[in-house]
Formats: C-alpha cells, sequence, structure tokens
C-alpha cells in the first residue's frame, strides 16, 4: 500500500511543499493529495491590488497540479483526527473524509478580529478573495470624497493604505496605528515613508487604538470618531481554531507547536507550515506570520518528510528572517534589511528600484507556483523501510 501524504491547504506553504513532495518522491510508494477549498490559487500578497480594482490572471490549481501525479481535493477541512490519521472535509460531493500516513497542515490564517466590536459586521478585509472582492465592490460604489480608513501599521496596513490613495485619488485615505507610523524602519526609511503618505495625501492617528467599527466611523480610544465609509482592518492574523480542536499541541496563538523540522511536537505524523505552525527562528523567536516564513517553513518541512521517508538524514535549512519588502503603491516601496534579532539595519532601499525588486519577488513566486515541481526530476527517491525510517537522525 502507498504511504499517503496529504497536504491541508494551497497557499504559498502548501503549493509549493506539493510541488516540492512529489518532484522527489516516488509515486510507486506515495500517494500526494492536496486539500483546498477554492479552485484558483489565491496571490495574497497582491489582494490589496485586487481590492481597488486592479486585475490580474488567476491561476488554476486543477491546471498548476495536471501531470504532476499530485490528486487535488476541492474541499474544505471541518476537522483533524490525529489519532485516527483522519480529515473530515466538505465539499460540492457532501461530506468525506481522507485518511493519511503523514499530513502537512498548511491551511495559513485569516484576520484577527481581536473581540472588537463592529468589526466583523462593518469591517472589510484583504486576507481572502472573497473578503477582497467585497471590498471592491464597496470601493467601486464610493464616489469623490469618500472617507476609507485603514485599521492597523503593519505591512499590509501600509501597503493597503498606499495602494488605495495611490489609486483612488478622489477617496480621502487614513491610517490607524496603535504605535508610531513605520516604528520598527531604521530611520532614512521611516523617513520616507512619511514622504510618501505625505505625498499620497494620507492621513495618519498614531497612537491610536481602535475600540469598535460603525457603519460610517470608527471609534477610538477616549470615544473620539473617524470618519469612515469603510473601514479595512488590517490588525493582524489569526489561525483557525481546527488544529487546536483535533487535539493537537498548539501555542496561545491557536498556531501548532512544532519542533527544528516543523513536526507536530505532540503528533509525529504532522508537520505544519506558513502562518500555522509556530516555529522559532535562529534567533530564538517565534517566526512572524508571513510569506517569507512560508517559504522558510514548507522548505524545512517537506525536506524533513522526504528525509524520514527515505531513511535519510534529516537537514535543517534557514530560519532566519532577513527583511521586510513593503510596496508603496505601483511606482514605490520599501526594502528593508534586518540582522539576527530582527532589528532594522541601518541600509535600505526606497523608490522605484525597490518597487521594481519587489514587483520581481511577486512574479517569481508566481512563477513557483505556476511550475509547482521545478521540472520533473528523472530519478525520484523510493521510501524505506520502516526500520530504516525509523533511524532517521537530523542534522546538527
Amino acid at each position: 500500500m502507498k504511504h499517503r501524504i496529504v497536504v491541508l491547504g494551497a497557499g504559498y506553504a502548501g503549493a509549493f511543499a506539493a510541488g516540492n513532495l512529489t518532484r522527489r518522491l516516488s509515486p510507486a510508494d506515495t500517494e500526494i493529495t492536496v486539500v483546498n477549498a477554492a479552485p484558483d490559487f489565491v496571490e495574497r500578497m497582491r489582494l490589496h491590488q485586487l481590492a481597488i480594482g486592479q486585475d490580474f490572471a488567476s491561476r488554476k490549481l486543477a491546471d498548476v497540479f495536471a501531470g504532476t501525479g499530485v490528486r487535488l481535493r476541492l474541499a474544505r477541512v471541518t476537522g483533524v483526527d490525529p489519532g485516527r490519521g483522519t480529515v473530515a472535509v466538505t465539499g460540492e460531493d457532501g461530506d468525506g473524509e481522507l485518511a493519511y500516513d503523514t499530513l502537512l497542515y498548511a491551511l495559513g490564517s485569516s484576520v484577527a478580529h481581536h473581540g472588537v466590536p463592529g468589526v466583523a459586521e462593518y469591517a472589510f478585509d484583504v486576507t481572502g478573495r472573497p473578503s477582497a472582492l467585497r471590498l471592491r465592490e464597496r470601493l467601486a460604489g464610493l464616489g469623490r470624497g469618500g472617507t476609507v480608513l485603514v485599521v492597523g501599521e503593519g505591512l499590509t496596513g501600509i501597503e493597503t493604505a498606499t495602494e488605495f490613495a495611490e489609486s483612488r485619488p478622489d477617496l480621502s485615505v487614513a491610517l490607524a496605528a496603535r504605535g508610531e507610523l513605520g516604528a520598527w524602519l531604521s530611520p532614512k526609511a521611516r523617513r520616507h515613508l512619511r514622504q510618501t503618505f505625505d505625498r499620497l495625501g494620507i492621513a495618519v492617528h498614531e497612537h491610536t487604538g481602535i475600540e469598535a467599527v460603525e457603519p460610517s466611523w470608527a471609534i477610538a480610544a477616549g470615544g473620539t470618531s473617524i470618519p469612515a465609509d469603510v473601514t479595512v482592518w488590517s490588525a493582524g492574523f489569526a489561525v483557525h481554531p481546527i488544529a487546536a480542536a483535533g487535539g493537537l499541541k498548539v501555542a496561545g496563538t491557536g498556531q501548532i507547536v512544532v519542533d527544528r523540522t516543523m513536526r507536530s511536537v505532540s503528533h509525529p505524523d504532522v508537520y505544519a507550515a506558513g502562518d500555522c505552525a509556530y516555529a522559532i527562528g535562529e534567533n530564538g523567536r517565534p517566526l512572524p506570520m508571513s510569506c517569507a516564513s512560508a517559504g522558510f517553513t514548507n522548505m524545512q518541512a517537506t525536506a524533513a518528510i522526504i528525509a524520514r521517508l527515505t531513511g535519510s538524514q534529516v537537514p535543517t535549512t534557514g530560519l532566519k528572517y532577513h527583511g521586510n519588502h513593503i510596496s508603496l503603491g505601483r511606482r514605490d516601496a520599501i526594502i528593508q534589511m534586518v540582522d539576527g534579532d530582527v532589528r532594522s539595519k541601518s541600509w535600505y532601499l526606497g523608490g522605484r528600484t525597490a518597487a521594481r525588486i519587489k514587483a520581481g519577488v511577486l512574479r517569481g513566486a508566481g512563477w513557483g507556483i505556476a511550475h509547482p515541481t521545478f521540472g520533473m526530476p528523472k530519478r525520484k527517491r523510493r521510501l524505506a523501510t520502516e526500520t530504516d525510517r525509523a533511524g532517521a537522525t537530523v542534522a546538527a
């Protein structure tokens, strides 16, 4: 009987992982299935562009995995049972169950409401394609002078505010930040960011926590009201409670606690990658939820799965966060490198050159998804015996 590998989620982490697994493991020994709720790959890093009305080609997952040997199951994951080795799903064919021998959990994250009243009812977000399209429709109906408030001073908030202001100069765009805008950036990069906000006419409400959202305004701490025909909530991410409900050990964030090889510390047949993995980087701190972390963790998880199944030494890949690339509309960006303690280095790159680099990153990620196996090799690795698998060790 073939070894059944099930990958949950076909985002940046899951899609790359599935392609790498099928590229390197023999189909004579393995059966790889990807479960995803949507039929298309979602370029999450570009959803703020989609929301403001820009269009780009979508990629059907059926086309992405065609000819690779990966099985695609379009269904929503409703539960996991690591004790039985099963995943519960529901889709057009109704409810079902998938059995696995190895599970790679890569379901990603969604917007975090933080229990703020009115966010679920009145706010919009750009963490998923359906929510971005809902926001797109609302913005399309907003006339000259309409007010948009972006809540959150992280990467998503900054990219969203600048994209909206550049694409729709007829709107009044503002950003609410709990602290100082760009506080984590180097002084020169922070100055560049502020100059960009000034150039685009974006109002900034610093040291302003939003405590409630209403249909036409947001209420800040102290009761101050900020006009907002549209409130875009980008104040962090949250993971689905499926992993915790299934009995996997999770952190306070709900993320699956993994060891250095992305293996669940509570269930050895389960691995996690992307936003849903609570992985400790080389600096001793949890990796942030980001596309970069999805890359690090999926490479480590797939390398570990392949090594253990083939009885090889398990390699350790780098888990070092190098920096941020922040779009500021289509013609401007900031590339900010960080040190080992995730402190911004004094050097940064801004302007059109940085924008071209960021565009290249997006094109590269898109190409990688469109070619998940990077060309199928002639020789694939066969699985080892159970005894040899048990003897696999982790590289120092």
